[in-house]
C-alpha cells in the first residue's frame, strides 16, 4: 500500500518556519516555534486524512503474491487519479481498468486450460452486496466452455438425505476449468442457522469439517479463493429500495431477502462465527468493501489475478480460409421463410 511521505512534508514545514524565525530576535522565535508545532499538528492531520482515503482506492494484498503477467503500476496510476475522491469513479476510468482486467482474466483463463489448472471462486456476501455483478464481469468475457457459474437452489428432498457437501462436489471443476460459486456450501454457516433451515447438531458438524474439506480440495489440486462482500445497512437499504422501484431488478428481491434485513445482527454474528472457523491459514476469506460497486468490482478482480500466477501465452495468428465458391447453389427466396419483422 503506497502511504503518503509524512516525514516530508514535516520537515518541508520545519525549514520554512525556522528560516522565517531565523530573521528575527529571539524574543519572536518562541512564537515561530508554537507556529511551527501548530503547523506540524495540521500536517499530521491532512497526511492521516490522504491516508485514509487510498485505503479506499488500493486493492488488498494476498501475502505479497503477484502473478507473473499483472502490472501493478497500472493500478497505482489509476489509485493515484482517484485519490481525491473516494466515493466516486468515473466512468471513463472504471471502464477503461475494467477492459484492462478482463483482458487479464483471458490471458489468465488461457493460462488455467493450458497448465491444466482447477480453479474455484467462491462469492458471499449479505443480499445486494453486489456478487452477482462481480461475477458478470468477471465471466462475460471468458470462454463459457472452461468458466462455469454455479448458484445452486434450495436441496431437493433427495440431496437433504446425501451428505451435505455432496451436490457441490458434482459442480467442482475438472483441469482446466474455472467454477464461479454464486453462494456456497457456506449456505449453511449463514441463511441455514440464522432462518433455522439446518438442526443444530448439523450446523456444528459443518462447522467442524468444512476446513477439513476445503484442505482436502486443496490437497487434491483446487485453487480456491473465498470472497465475501462486505456493504453496510445504509448501502443495502438504498439498492433494495432501487430494486424496488425499477421493474426490471425488482425479480432481484425475494422475501427472504426482506426477512435476512430485518435479521441484520443474527447475519452479523453468524458471520462472525463462520470467519472464526473457516478463516483459516490455508483457506482465507478475503473481505471487498462493496458499499462502492464500481471500485469492488475492480478490486475484487485485481486481487483475484493477483493470487493465480499465469503466462501470456503466445497468440497463435489465425488464417481466414477462403470462401467456398458458389455454384450450382441458390439460396431460396426470403418470402419463403418465416423472417422476423425489420422494425429497427
Amino acid at each position: 500500500m503506497v502511504k503518503p511521505n509524512v516525514h516530508k512534508s514535516l520537515k518541508d514545514a520545519d525549514t520554512d518556519v525556522l528560516k522565517e524565525a531565523s530573521n528575527k530576535p529571539k524574543a519572536i522565535k518562541k512564537s515561530a516555534l508554537k507556529h511551527r508545532t501548530s503547523k506540524r499538528k495540521a500536517s499530521r492531520a491532512k497526511a492521516t486524512k490522504t491516508s485514509i482515503n487510498q485505503i479506499a482506492t488500493i486493492p488488498m494484498a494476498a501475502n505479497n503474491k503477484k502473478s507473473a503477467k499483472h502490472d501493478t503500476k497500472k493500478d497505482k496510476s489509476v489509485q493515484a487519479k482517484n485519490s481525491k475522491n473516494t466515493k466516486k469513479l468515473s466512468k471513463a476510468v472504471y471502464e477503461a481498468e475494467l477492459e484492462r482486467l478482463q483482458l487479464e482474466l483471458v490471458k489468465m483463463q488461457g493460462w488455467v486450460k493450458h497448465a491444466g489448472l482447477k480453479v474455484v471462486v467462491i462469492f458471499e456476501g449479505r443480499d445486494a452486496a453486489g456478487k452477482g455483478g462481480v461475477i458478470k464481469r468477471i465471466s462475460e468475457c471468458l470462454n463459457p466452455r472452461g468458466c462455469r457459474i454455479v448458484a445452486l437452489g434450495k436441496p431437493t428432498d433427495k440431496e437433504r438425505t446425501q451428505w451435505y457437501f455432496q451436490r457441490y462436489v458434482s459442480e467442482l471443476p475438472a483441469a482446466g476449468e474455472i467454477v464461479l460459486f454464486d453462494r456456497s456450501w457456506y449456505n449453511r454457516a449463514g441463511v441455514e442457522r440464522v432462518m433455522g433451515f439446518c438442526a443444530h447438531s448439523e450446523y456444528t458438524e459443518f462447522m467442524r469439517t468444512c476446513p477439513e474439506f476445503e484442505h482436502m480440495l486443496q490437497r487434491s489440486g483446487i485453487i480456491l479463493v473465498k470472497y465475501w462482500f462486505s456493504v453496510s445497512d445504509k448501502e443495502q437499504e438504498k439498492r433494495f429500495q432501487q430494486r424496488i422501484d425499477d421493474p426490471t431488478k425488482r425479480w432481484k428481491l425475494s422475501p427472504m431477502d426482506l426477512e435476512a434485513r430485518a435479521r441484520w445482527v443474527e447475519y452479523s454474528k453468524a458471520k462472525d462465527d463462520m470467519f472464526a472457523m473457516t478463516d483459516t491459514t490455508n483457506s482465507p476469506w478475503y473481505v471487498v468493501d462493496a458499499d462502492n460497486k464500481k471500485r469492488a468490482r475492480l478490486n475484487c478482480i485485481n486481487h483475484l489475478l493477483s493470487l493465480i500466477p499465469y503466462q501470456d501465452l503466445p497468440y497463435e495468428p489465425i488464417v481466414l480460409p477462403k470462401r467456398q465458391d458458389a455454384i450450382n447453389y441458390k439460396r431460396p427466396p426470403k418470402d419463403t421463410q418465416h423472417m422476423v419483422p425489420t422494425q429497427f
